[in-house]
């Protein structure tokens, strides 16, 4: 299979392409920079075109594309400037790369564009499948505008697949990476009461899901990127601080006002409650390697070792 991949030097990207190529299978990695290497291709998610009028044909024949380019929603403080960064990421390059595939002569038979559990908001203690309506939130709003970007896809009949990704656990980024230092210190909090809900799935779930969307040609629209059963913050932090090898203190809380001086409205990644269950890819059959929160753990910090021990 020959596949495209945007973001392919992220956290996600990454690992999807090394799992892409351990099995044979051709990738285009789509850069913003100068390409490097005969497998890249450069583009621009800004531009009506995608900046790929420079190289015509280049993605004639591909069989699918997976799009995970844009701004990193908990990489700053969300200014207002940040914010209309981190829309224009996502919507603006969804909506170039689909109308790029759309036109192609050959068009791929797949598209999986990335998306988020943020579609929800705060579910609170409500348990919500893709079958819930979107949200109120700016995150909310952002991922329902940032998959309808991709509509030309459909409408020029590819398959269009959206993975609705939770916490996803890595010591290589994201929250996990946030946090181990704490827990490898022996102060990792809670944060505010503890009691909401985090989606969370193992980076090698995530990339074993997107995989498996690849391959089922009878999936379509939203796919929650979840494990069966999400977790309480308070539950969280005591397996991380087991994993990590240290006491757990149930007494040490962050209070959600210090959060939110703290990080501004960045914050509601660690306060929200959005206890998302992945119905459809329970329904499909995928096979979960790690669902339970202290195994993906354990597995996920085996497959790096710590920068403290090098």
């Amino acid at each position: 299979m020959k596949v495209a991949v945007t973001g392919s030097s992220g956290l996600i990207g990454t690992a999807l392409v090394r799992s892409l190529r351990s099995d044979g299978h051709q990738v285009i990695r789509l850069v913003r920079r100068p390409p490097r290497s005969d497998d890249e291709v450069r583009w621009d998610p800004r531009a009506a075109d995608a900046g790929l009028a420079a190289a015509p044909g280049a993605l004639e024949g591909i069989d699918a594309c997976v799009h995970l380019a844009g701004a990193g929603v908990a990489s700053r403080r969300w200014t207002s400037r940040y914010k209309a960064e981190v829309r224009a990421s996502r919507v603006l390059g969804t909506r170039a790369l689909a109308g790029v595939l759309a036109r192609l002569g050959s068009p791929p038979a797949t598209l999986v564009a990335a998306s988020a559990i943020g579609w929800y908001g705060d579910t609170g203690g409500r348990e919500v499948d893709e079958t819930a309506p979107a949200g109120t939130t700016f995150l909310a709003r952002l991922v329902r505008d940032w998959e309808a970007a991709a509509d030309p896809a459909a409408e020029a009949g590819i398959r269009v697949v959206h993975p609705r990704s939770g916490l996803v656990l890595t010591p290589a980024g994201g929250v996990l990476a946030r946090l181990l230092p704490l827990a490898r210190l022996g102060v990792c909090p809670r944060f505010a009461s503890g009691r909401q809900a985090m989606s969370w799935i193992s980076l090698s779930d995530e990339i074993g899901a997107i995989r498996f969307l690849l391959d089922r040609q009878d999936i379509t629209g939203p796919v929650n990127l979840t494990v069966p059963e999400p977790v309480t913050n308070s539950a969280f932090t005591a397996a991380l601080n087991t994993v990590a090898g240290r006491r757990d203190l149930p007494w040490l809380r962050v209070p959600a006002p210090l959060l939110r001086l703290g990080l501004g409205e960045a914050s509601v990644e660690l306060l929200t409650s959005t206890r998302v269950i992945p119905a459809r890819l329970t329904a499909a059959g995928y096979p979960f390697r790690h669902p339970a929160l202290p195994e993906a753990l354990a597995a996920e910090l085996s497959q790096q070792p710590r920068k403290d021990a090098e």
